[in-house]
């Protein structure tokens, strides 16, 4: 039995802004899904289930259009202005037994000890380039911060990945550090009083010849 999570479909065959206009007051949402050798295929969903499974995370899902079901990948989403809702997505067909390269993103897990003694978490690495079986891919990476202490850092090479999974982000790419805290230095004090004001009249005077 599969463990992706299921997204059911309809064809659409009305297609144009107007009418995707018309879908999205009706509660779905337009998308297409292509790949694989097949014509590509214009559907809706129900606005609820796919904005579900993007929160959850999820890559890989169960694509049913009818009698037919199979694994699709989300290729792309398009958000409003405001990145509330789903304007549109593409799904693009996988293979069980192919791979793909996708990003996945990087969770940090816990609070690091060298913050708690006033360091500065530097997150650099928000997302990791990988290489997987197309029906494996994780929904994220997570990273247990909780034991950095100040002047140390978490690297791509101390990540735990998924088996037949492949990085293709350098080993040595810092993900998280731990940062001093910066001094700010305060000017030193100077006991030298204000300068003396130029007597104009004066030297105006003393370069008169005698």
């Amino acid at each position: 039995m599969s463990n992706e999570p299921k997204l059911v479909a309809e064809i659409r065959t009305k297609l144009g802004t107007s009418e995707s206009r018309r879908l999205r007051k009706q509660g779905s949402v337009p998308g297409n899904v292509y790949g694989h050798g097949k014509d590509p295929v214009a559907i809706s969903v129900p606005d609820e289930d796919i904005m579900s499974l993007v929160q959850s995370g999820s890559h890989v899902v169960d694509l049913e259009i009818g009698s037919d079901c199979e694994k699709a990948i989300f290729r792309d989403i398009q958000w409003d202005t405001f990145s509330t809702s789903i304007l549109h997505f593409d799904l693009i067909r996988v293979d069980p037994n192919e791979r793909v390269t996708v990003e996945v993103a990087i969770e940090l897990r816990g609070v690091a000890a060298g913050v708690l003694s006033g360091g500065v978490l530097d997150h650099q690495l928000h997302s990791l380039t990988i290489d997987c079986p197309a029906i494996q891919i994780p929904d994220r990476l997570s990273v247990k911060v909780s034991d950095l202490e100040i002047g140390q850092a978490v690297h791509v090479s101390d990540l735990e990945v998924p088996e037949s999974t492949n990085v293709q982000n350098s080993a040595d790419a810092i993900v998280v550090r731990i940062n001093a805290p910066t001094e700010i230095e305060e000017p030193e004090e100077t006991l030298e009083g204000p300068a003396e004001p130029e007597l104009v009249g004066k030297k105006e005077e003393e370069e008169q010849p005698e």
